[in-house]
């Protein structure tokens, strides 16, 4: 088998303001865009955007490391997102870890590595 690439898909209620959330906050560009189905760029895999979603809140699955958890933070509610859970130390782990939703409902952790050997 040969993967070509591989896609993290999202629901969206409003595909405009879904891909201006995820471009605003984490500055993923898009790669394409339509009403009902967009991918924005991960470097090497998509953040694909499925239409049609209620907007109703949905644990995803997703994750997106960061260098500064407190700052990803601020920019995620500067770009009408929301804080689900404060970041925290991850005991035995060496993250730190916060959980956000985007302005679609879905709900992902962001982390960012403290420590210990990769």
């Amino acid at each position: 088998m040969e993967v070509e690439t591989t896609k993290f898909v999202l629901w969206a209620e409003d595909m405009s303001r879904a891909l201006g959330f995820w471009r605003d906050a984490f500055g993923f560009p898009a790669k394409f865009t339509d009403e009902h189905w967009s991918e924005l760029d991960l470097g090497g895999a998509s953040l694909a955007l499925h239409g049609g979603h209620d907007g109703t809140v949905r644990e995803s699955g997703f994750s997106v490391q960061v260098k500064d958890l407190d700052e990803a933070l601020r920019e995620i509610e500067a770009a009408g997102g929301t804080i689900v859970r404060a970041a925290e130390s991850r005991p035995g782990e060496p993250i730190r870890l916060g959980v956000a939703r985007d302005t679609e409902g879905n709900e992902f952790m962001i982390t960012q590595y403290v420590g210990g050997s990769r």
